[in-house]
């Protein structure tokens, strides 16, 4: 059993359109196999939540996170390992956009929750980098594969072999990051607009972007093509459609209800 502590804290926006993810365990942000698991627990009550339209994870530490608990991974039984990483890439499997407010460090596994975001934002402090080749491992929670498939492979090959950190305005210039916010204020402010932003687009057509950008990505050209293809077509018979051309010829905002 690895050492447990630190919590995921879930909270609403006052509409109920944006949800907040909050990392917690200390200044360093430390995650443990406990937080792992709330991770995965505080998503599968967002998805199943048709009022939330947006999610945040955030950190209320100094850092967003250190990485994970290093020496509580030895008090885990190898065979718990099997499955490492389902947990903290939940954001990955969710239906709704997630954005990752970064500040401080985001090394190991919290790089990997931030890579499995969908659009990512920090600050000009903020550090990137997954240093488990330090201690004899390599990234278990989807980092190998998804930042070569962000970076390139032999950067990503670079970072990942010899454990070097990416400073935040490499990270920009690289895609990690989608923008720089000056200060930790500046970003959340941002991030904040952002998901409200989002929120008030139709549920229906943010989540079948992302799955027809996620699915298609990392498929032939033509199979990308025809997944985008089918999944307009199948928007185009949505009430959320409708109301957005009813919204665009009569010079107003569409109310979207995600059908």
């Amino acid at each position: 059993m690895a050492l447990t502590g630190g919590e995921v804290l879930l909270e609403r926006g006052n509409d109920g359109r944006v949800a907040y993810l909050t990392l917690s365990n200390g200044p360093y942000t430390v995650i443990t196999w406990e937080m792992r698991q709330f991770v995965a627990e505080r998503f599968a009550v967002l998805d199943a939540d048709p009022e939330v339209r947006v999610v945040v994870v955030r950190s209320d530490g100094d850092h967003f996170t250190s990485g994970g608990d290093i020496a509580g991974f030895m008090e885990v039984d190898p065979i718990d390992f099997t499955d490492l990483g389902h947990n903290v890439t939940a954001a990955a499997r969710s239906p709704k956009p997630v954005i990752a407010a970064i500040d401080g460090y985001c090394f190991g596994v919290g790089l990997e929750i931030a890579l499995s975001c969908d659009i990512r934002l920090a600050t000009p402090r903020s550090q990137f980098a997954l240093p488990e080749m330090n201690l004899g491992m390599i990234p278990g929670s989807g980092g190998t594969q998804r930042l070569a498939r962000l970076i390139g492979l032999s950067r990503a090959k670079f970072h990942i072999m010899t454990a070097t950190r990416i400073q935040a305005a490499q990270a920009l210039d690289w895609g990690i990051v989608a923008g720089l916010q000056d200060d930790r204020e500046a970003l959340y402010a941002a991030v904040d607009e952002l998901a409200v932003r989002m929120a008030a687009f139709s549920p229906a057509a943010q989540r079948t972007a992302k799955e027809v950008l996620d699915k298609g990505v990392d498929g032939p050209l033509y199979t990308g093509i025809e997944l985008e293809r089918k999944a307009y077509a199948m928007l185009r018979a949505t009430h959320d459609f409708a109301e957005g051309v009813a919204a665009f010829t009569e010079k107003r905002k569409p109310e979207f209800t995600g059908r």
